[in-house]
Order: structure tokens, then sequence, then C-alpha cells
């Protein structure tokens, strides 16, 4: 490995370590929602019928697999979520977004992209921003010509 690829991954891992605990905190104190739970919240409104398999959450939100399932039973007990059962297999179910959890994911959505403006593009020019976003695109799907569909906000 070359200096070059240590760093730009050690760069990331800092980025990410030092920016998470940030955002869950302002998101906490201007909105009263984690960050893991406007992520899930976030996933879902864009789902097909606003719901994911909890399979399939799991692999969309950046929130741990093992942690999935936590988070969606806070979500469920606040109001957020409704769990629903899978009628074609009874070991697995939905998570659903409510009405009330589409309303709440609207409401924080300001302060989520007005912290990854402040604390993460603001710091880079928009030419900077675009070749960190291809970038990162080309390690989650390295296939070529295709791109990740990706809630914004």
């Amino acid at each position: 490995m070359s200096d070059t690829d240590v760093s730009g991954w050690a760069a990331l891992l800092r980025v990410h370590a030092a920016l998470v605990p940030v955002l869950d905190r302002e998101l906490q104190t201007a909105c009263g929602l984690p960050l893991t739970w406007y992520d899930v919240l976030l996933e879902l409104k864009y789902a097909p019928g606003g719901r994911l398999s909890m399979g399939e959450l799991g692999e969309r939100a950046v929130v741990s697999r093992s942690r999935v399932s936590r988070v969606v039973d806070a979500l469920t007990d606040a109001g957020l979520v409704t769990r629903e059962a899978n009628p074609d297999d009874r070991r697995s179910a939905y998570a659903k977004i409510t009405d009330e959890g589409r309303k709440r994911q609207a409401e924080a959505a300001p302060t989520y992209l007005a912290g990854i403006r402040r604390h993460f593009t603001d710091r880079m020019t928009a030419g900077e921003a675009r070749l960190v976003a291809t970038a990162l695109e080309k390690v989650l799907n390295p296939r070529a010509g295709e791109s990740h569909d990706q809630p914004h906000a």
C-alpha cells in the first residue's frame, strides 16, 4: 500500500469519527432526534411505500445491522415507525414510517443539511465536494456508469 492509500483511508475514518458525534448532538439539541433515528427515517421516507424489511434497512441505514432492530423498536415506541409482519415470511418484518415520522424527519432536515454544510462541504470547494462524492460512490458501487440512489435530506 502507498502512503496515499493509507492517508486517504485514515482521513475518511477521522472525518467520520469527528463529524458523526457533532451532527448527532446538533440534531438531538435542535430536534430531539438522534442521528441514527434520522438516518432510519430518511431511508424509510424514500423507500417504496415508506417501508423496508429489517434486512434491507440494515443494508441501507448508517447503523450497524445488529442495532437496526433496537433503533426500530425505539422509533416504534416514539410513534415514528410501525412494524408490519411480512405475510410471505413470518420470521421477518417490515419497518414503515408513520405520518408523524415523516413530519419529524422533515422538521429535522434543515438542521441536518446545515450541519453537513457547516462541518463538511463549506470546508472544500464545490469541485472538491464533487470529487469526494464521485470517489466514494465508486467505492460503494465499483461498476462503472452506475450510480447509487441515496436520499439527500
